[in-house]
């Protein structure tokens, strides 16, 4: 394991040596099996990428949780690499280019696809990133095999000056671009994020950029001053019990005009409500749970006219504008990395993402 970041890297482009790969196998409901497992083999309009890093994501911690997915799986999605061969007929890249994948891809011409719900399209929910059995994402692997339509629509070149690890926040820079268009965000808005993880400091910044006064809140002091090192207003601290009227304190007496809800836990959706004006809009991104129940009070929906709002997953027409986000340097993506550790350790790795320390934020495996 290292903690301090690393931004010189070279681009590792020899072919296999070996059928075999390490993988790490998800087995059952907290159980993760480092196993030797066959490198895929690609067919026509394929390409192969060896891994050099992915990020742990909050959706692959609750999967290997809870045991949401039949094993055996092999996560991770959030993936940066190189090519080291391509299939027959495929032209848009060759062996050694540096890229960043997606696992969806969009058809782009149905009812969903009409309306920009690309994630609720059929077509977007067939993975087209694998590492072995069915495919789902794959990128806690040595190499990945990408799919035809992910080879052509979703797969972005990694520039020079950008790192691996840098690349792999583009697929959550757009999930969380997303979100921000989604709570529709503008400027002048005072916008409250709950929870400074890293996806919470995500939409803290991109709030920050469409030009909204962000104030955000975690138990964690250690995040409250990432936070504010980052960009936010304030950061409270929501054990207090006081988040509410903080906000309203910093917004004319009316609360938030936004409220972005990046913890999967039910009681802030409440919290969440109470904090937004009356007529303000909550997003919930972390409630991915398919058993999570929620309470809330249903005068903040029904007279106060709070909106509650979701956002799931990725947009295809904002890939360029996440790209540009990460590699421009406009967010400072890097700084958001506090742990890498090899694939061999990923039991340690998803274990520190899933109880998360005081001096932890993103966690890269780097195999």
């Amino acid at each position: 394991m290292s903690v301090s970041p690393t931004f010189e890297e070279s681009a590792r482009v020899a072919a296999p040596a070996s059928r075999e790969m390490c993988a790490a196998v998800y087995r059952g409901a907290g159980r993760v099996s480092m196993e030797q497992v066959p490198v895929p083999e690609i067919s026509d309009g394929e390409v192969l990428i060896r891994v050099s890093a992915c990020g742990i994501c909050g959706t692959d911690i609750k999967k290997i949780q809870h045991g949401f997915i039949a094993p055996p799986q092999i996560f991770g999605h959030e993936v940066a690499g190189t090519v080291v061969s391509v299939g027959r007929g495929v032209q848009r890249w060759k062996a050694g280019d540096r890229v960043v994948s997606f696992h969806h891809v969009p058809c782009g011409a149905c009812f969903y696809c009409e309306r920009r719900l690309f994630s609720q399209c059929a077509g977007y929910k067939k993975v087209g990133l694998t590492a072995g059995f069915d495919p789902n994402g794959g990128g806690f692997a040595e190499y990945v095999r990408a799919m035809p339509w992910i080879v052509e629509h979703g797969m972005v070149a990694i520039p020079d000056g950008v790192s691996f690890e840098e690349a792999t926040f583009v697929e959550p820079v757009n999930t969380c671009l997303k979100a921000i268009e989604k709570a529709r965000i503008v400027a002048g808005e005072t916008v409250l994020v709950i929870g400074q993880g890293p996806i919470g400091l995500l939409l803290m910044m991109l709030a920050r950029l469409a030009g909204a006064t962000v104030v955000t809140s975690d138990p964690m002091p250690e995040r409250r001053a990432a936070s504010s090192r980052l960009g936010a207003t304030a950061a409270f601290d929501p054990t207090e019990g006081r988040l509410a009227d903080e906000v309203r304190a910093r917004s004319q007496g009316r609360g938030a005009d936004a409220v972005l809800v990046a913890v999967p836990l039910p009681a802030a959706v409440a919290e969440a409500l109470a904090a937004a004006r009356p007529g303000g809009r909550v997003l919930l991104f972390a409630q991915n749970d398919p058993h999570l129940k929620i309470e809330f009070p249903a005068a903040a929906v029904g007279v106060e006219e709070k909106e509650i709002l979701g956002s799931y997953s990725a947009a295809v027409d904002r890939q360029d504008d996440s790209a540009r986000l990460v590699f421009s340097k406009a967010l400072p993506v890097a700084e958001l990395i506090t742990h890498r550790f090899p694939l061999q350790d990923f039991e340690q790795a998803w274990s520190l993402a899933a109880k998360p320390r005081m001096n932890s934020l993103k966690v890269v495996i780097t195999p």
